[in-house]
């Protein structure tokens, strides 16, 4: 059964909330015991990679807070959408890793952010709008190369899973509709 755009990206994301993230301890604390699993000791200042859903916890309780160049930010955004906007049509530059997941909830943050503080509007609205230039820009290069003959691997392999899935589906679909109009057109002849 082909899967859905949702559960596609549902997949994704549960690989991303279950993959190592970089946190800085800010402050020392003993060993956590989960069910199944245990976390620290911490020791302040120092680095650790625990996964994604362990690190949220751990900075929702103010034991630790992601590293910088783990978060998406304003600046970057801007970055990434210059970045888009230089490349050619056929040229899809690479993304930071887990980048949708991230950017996912950035914006939900911002969000959240400006319901409590007006102030917060303006940010959230401008990340917004970075965000449609940047995945418009994207999308109109996977459908340029998903309507082109079958891609190398090379060609692919600065697209997201996500990114992935979607040029998958525009390829058989594209394909599927082009051996439609050839046959059809034979049979008229």
């Amino acid at each position: 059964m082909p899967q859905t755009v949702s559960s596609r990206i549902g997949s994704l994301d549960f690989g991303f909330e279950h993959s190592p993230t970089k946190i800085i301890a800010n402050r020392n604390c003993q060993e956590i015991k989960l069910a199944g699993l245990d976390v620290g000791p911490f020791e302040e200042g120092n680095e650790y990679e625990p996964y994604y859903w362990v690190a949220l916890e751990l900075e929702k309780s103010g034991i630790a807070h992601f590293r910088e160049d783990e978060n998406l930010n304003a600046a970057k955004l801007n970055k990434l959408q210059w970045s888009e906007r230089v490349q050619a049509v056929g040229q899809i530059s690479k993304l930071p890793e887990g980048f949708y997941p991230r950017l996912r909830r950035y914006l939900s943050g911002l969000r959240s952010d400006a319901a409590k503080t007006p102030e917060k509007m303006l940010e959230s609205e401008k990340a917004r709008q970075l965000t449609r230039d940047i995945v418009n820009s994207r999308l109109r290069k996977i459908v340029s190369i998903a309507s082109a003959p079958a891609q190398t691997e090379q060609a692919l392999m600065n697209l997201t899973g996500e990114e992935r899935f979607l040029y998958e589906q525009l390829y058989a679909l594209i394909s599927q509709w082009r051996t439609q109009i050839v046959e059809h057109e034979e049979v008229e002849e």
